[in-house]
């Protein structure tokens, strides 16, 4: 079990934590943070902030937390989070333009994004994300219309 955390206010700090709970304009997150240190220095229990505040528990002791190590600045920011996907690397960016220029497998006649995503190993909108920076066009109406037209030159020479 946790101990209580004691949490001491300076006049200065105590007067910019009341200016933010009372200004309408701030973010709510920003004035229920500023509510639990106010409350926490006001000697209030950590039951009953979280009665008052509507938070949980390990919610107000983060806020308290931030707030004796960072004071009143640490309130006003939140934590950096790393993302929950790794970004794709340039050697998997150029295998896959690599694979796009060779034929595609079976009897197809052209790559599409899920296939290429099947055959590479990564989601369709990677592939897709990858198609569009190189700007490639595979699978598009387009590249279908360029692909469908015949080879033999005198097949234009006779229609036009």
């Amino acid at each position: 079990m946790r101990t209580g955390i004691s949490i001491t206010v300076s006049p200065a700090d105590r007067r910019r934590l009341l200016a933010l709970v009372k200004d309408r304009n701030a973010p709510q997150k920003h004035v229920w943070r500023a509510e639990i240190v106010l409350l926490s220095a006001s000697g209030a229990s950590t039951n009953a902030i979280m009665r008052q505040t509507g938070k949980s528990k390990t919610c107000v002791w983060r806020w308290q937390e931030r707030f004796a190590a960072e004071g009143f600045e640490g309130l006003l920011r939140d934590k950096t989070r790393p993302s929950r996907i790794k970004p794709l690397g340039d050697d998997v960016a150029a295998w896959i333009v690599d694979l796009t220029l060779d034929d595609p497998p079976g009897e197809t006649t052209h790559w599409t994004g899920a296939l290429m995503a099947k055959a590479s190993g990564v989601s369709v909108s990677s592939v897709q994300r990858i198609w569009r920076a190189h700007r490639i066009a595979c699978g598009s109406s387009r590249s279908r219309t360029i692909r469908s037209l015949s080879t033999n030159w005198s097949f234009y020479n006779d229609a036009y």
